[in-house]
């Protein structure tokens, strides 16, 4: 596949324990807006276009059921849907109408490491865009462990048409659009989520978050620093349910020009985690949160 049918990373579902106190995080505290509920769901919106960018399922544990994926034609639902089988994932629903708020058609697909992820075209989008200082505005990537990162890359450019940026030590990144990255896959022992990143309009918002975020009782677990892949700002968090969050900015954007990157070029000197060299390493209970959240099994299904 010469280029991606994939024109955006949408969205992602999480379940959390405790529905109810996650809506009051995401909206008071993590600035973002109900943009609908059902009894068992809340779907909540950036300040840019897509319906919603974070859906919370009420859930008995912590897991992710799904990440949904902007597909730019709507023919190319049925040529995916061919293709995933062929390159060892599995074909969970056919084309179809999404069943849930934001419509549209889509599919929804396993990755051969078992990641649920949708791909959807024509769903609702919001006329009322408006950046505002301290709010994030969309997901921009999120990064899965892997336990064998060739074969999820693999499954991603075939598949899904996605393309490697960088490959550093411990991850690879990979894009469908002129973000940097949309998802990287890190090298682990398990295949669990790593983290999500919600983009903020700029670097003194990400600063203006960090403080709300550290007023509220949830400290900076990572950061604030800046990334070599990406060459965006970041600064993490855990969330409710243990769910690693990340406040990032300026992303770097790049086309098919882009040099892509090996191990040898993104080095650190000894004792330095980012660019600017004043982040600490990223704390004992992040490294340990980033293992433990799986994905939803729906092999039962």
């Amino acid at each position: 596949m010469s280029s991606s049918p994939l024109s955006a990373l949408r969205s992602i579902a999480i379940g959390v324990t405790q529905l109810e106190a996650a809506e009051e995080f995401y909206t008071d505290i993590w600035h973002l807006q109900v943009a609908a509920r059902t009894p068992d769901a809340v779907y909540l919106r950036g300040t840019g276009a897509a319906h919603h960018i974070l859906a919370l399922h009420r859930s008995t544990i912590p897991d992710v059921r799904s990440v949904t994926f902007r597909v730019a034609a709507a023919e190319d639902l049925a040529r995916i849907a061919e293709a995933i089988p062929r390159e060892g994932g599995k074909l969970l629903q056919p084309v179809g109408p999404v069943d849930e708020p934001g419509g549209g058609v889509g599919i929804l697909i396993q990755d051969p490491q078992g990641r649920v992820l949708r791909l959807v075209h024509g769903d609702v989008l919001h006329a009322d865009t408006a950046e505002r200082a301290d709010s994030p505005i969309r997901i921009t990537h999120t990064v899965f462990n892997s336990k064998d990162v060739a074969l999820a890359q693999a499954f991603y450019e075939r598949a899904l048409g996605f393309k490697l940026s960088d490959r550093t030590r411990a991850m690879a990144f990979m894009r469908c659009s002129s973000d940097h990255h949309s998802v990287a896959l890190a090298d682990a022992a398990e295949n669990t989520l790593n983290h999500i990143a919600f983009v903020m309009p700029d670097l003194d918002a990400v600063m203006r978050g960090a403080g709300r975020m550290r007023d509220a009782g949830y400290p900076i677990e990572w950061g604030v620093g800046r990334h070599g892949p990406g060459n965006n700002a970041f600064a993490y968090f855990i969330g409710p349910s243990d769910f690693v969050i990340e406040y990032t900015a300026e992303i770097l954007q790049v086309d098919d020009s882009y040099k892509v990157g090996g191990p040898d070029d993104w080095t650190w000197p000894p004792g330095r985690v980012d660019q600017w060299g004043v982040s600490p390493p990223p704390s004992d209970k992040i490294k340990f949160a980033q293992k433990q959240i799986r994905f939803a099994d729906v092999s039962a299904n």
